[in-house]
């Protein structure tokens, strides 16, 4: 119940703040698995999504939003937690790997997992080569990818400002992507983990309009 009001409310500010043009809700599956991969442009990413999608999505988040003391910091630890974001120790150097089995326990209960397939925000807006992870967790956890592209997200929080503009923003749903189409006789695991990942940043290159990184 916690969760839906947050979302409510976070939703009515998004729609009267920042006006978000979505498109291809319908090509998320309403129940089971299913992994959301998107650019990354914002800090703000991680929350808009989740409020234009029609299901409970699950994201990673730093653990430092949830350790913090004070006033400040019980406030930032309910947010994150009651909007099911789950803490990642990035100095442990094990955290690239937590992280896959942490979200592969969210797609065996049949949940929606949010990634960054380029691993962190795009510094100079442009989309960068895509990390297999995303491949590994959708072949690992039986889980269809949808495509998922964010368009103006840094212009209302751009890196190093931590007061967001009004910017109208876009968020664009692709078509779901099967991963066992890359499961072929004679390709090896890295093989398909790399053909998947392309064929992922392929279509949020698609929807983005972003250059790409050389």
């Amino acid at each position: 119940m916690t969760y839906r009001v947050l979302r409510l409310i976070l939703s009515l500010l998004a729609y009267v703040l920042l006006r978000p043009q979505v498109t291809g809700r319908n090509n998320i599956p309403r129940n089971g698995a299913v992994i959301l991969a998107s650019n990354h442009l914002s800090f703000i990413d991680s929350i808009l999504i989740p409020i234009v999608a029609p299901r409970h999505v699950t994201f990673l988040a730093k653990a430092e939003y949830f350790t913090g003391r004070g006033l400040k910091g019980r406030l930032s630890r309910w947010f994150f937690t009651t909007i099911g974001m789950i803490p990642v120790q990035r100095d442990d150097p094990r955290a690239g790997q937590r992280s896959l089995e942490d979200a592969l326990e969210v797609l065996q209960r049949g949940g929606a997992f949010g990634i960054y397939p380029e691993g962190t925000r795009s510094r100079d807006g442009k989309l960068h080569a895509g990390r297999t992870g995303v491949a590994w967790l959708a072949l690992a956890g039986h889980a269809p990818v949808v495509p998922v592209a964010v368009r103006g997200t840094d212009k209302v929080q751009p890196i190093g400002k931590r007061i967001p503009r009004l910017h109208r923003v876009e968020v664009h749903f692709g078509k779901p992507i099967d991963p066992q189409r890359q499961i072929t006789a004679g390709t090896k695991p890295a093989q398909a983990r790399r053909e998947l990942t392309d064929e992922v940043m392929a279509s949020i290159h698609r929807m983005s309009g972003q250059d790409l990184a050389a």
